[in-house]
């Protein structure tokens, strides 16, 4: 028996164990388990992005390769260096064309004017792969023209490409 308060009050075993079978009726169904999250630690490949757009064919033909160069050419007239012959070399050599194969005119006049239009070729396969852009120019220009005779893709004087 215990002792509480002033009252003896009858403690048993078998009284406990009723309640408890009683109240046991009394609970809802377990909950169901949530799914657990499993991570797996083997090492996956990483899959290689595909191009969406134009892509350099190294044994494509100079028509083959044109979008490309013109992709180039494009995204370097959209940009602050739009006037700069150097600009367009970098962006293609960047690209993945020789820059060994390539001319650029001037990009100042020889009194120090910024120069009417810039061109600049890639020699490829026997063909020229040639761009011009500038402030005579309706926009970015890009085509693909035959060498000329000496075997170059520009005609008259171009710069020397020493970066």
């Amino acid at each position: 028996m215990r002792n509480v308060g002033q009252r003896a009050v009858p403690f048993s075993l078998a009284a406990c164990v009723g309640v408890v079978l009683m109240l046991s009726g009394c609970t809802t169904a377990a909950p169901t388990p949530t799914p657990t999250l499993s991570v797996s630690l083997t090492p996956t490949a990483t899959p290689t992005p595909t191009p969406t757009g134009p892509a350099l064919m190294p044994n494509g033909s100079a028509t083959q390769n044109l979008p490309y160069f013109t992709s180039i050419v494009d995204a370097v007239a959209s940009g602050p260096q739009a006037a700069q012959g150097r600009a367009y070399i970098d962006a293609l050599t960047a690209g993945g064309f020789d820059k060994s194969a390539m001319e650029v005119t001037q990009d100042l006049t020889t009194v120090g004017n910024q120069a009417d239009s810039i061109q600049f070729s890639v020699k490829w396969k026997g063909e020229c792969l040639v761009g011009q852009v500038g402030p005579s120019v309706p926009g970015p220009q890009a085509r693909v023209l035959p060498l000329v005779p000496e075997g170059t893709c520009l005609v008259g004087q171009t710069r020397p490409i020493d970066w």
